[in-house]
């Protein structure tokens, strides 16, 4: 099953994308922010990375950037 790492700082945006994702057959770890992504990317495998752009603390882009290097 595919993994999907979700990182969306609104809690209802973030429930819902989600509980969507989920019913379609990924598999989702939901974070709030970049900082609580970060970690997740380092510890496991991810087939995708679906995230916000602004976000306290570390936003997408940074996200982003760290997560391909």
């Amino acid at each position: 099953m595919p993994r999907i790492l979700l990182a969306e700082d609104d809690t209802s945006m973030r429930e819902y994308l989600a509980r969507a994702l989920t019913r379609v057959g990924y598999e989702v770890e939901a974070v709030g922010d970049g900082s609580e992504a970060l970690p997740l990317l380092e510890q496991s495998q991810f087939d995708l990375l679906l995230t916000d752009i602004v976000m306290p603390e570390m936003d997408g882009i940074v996200l982003a950037q760290k997560a391909s290097s």
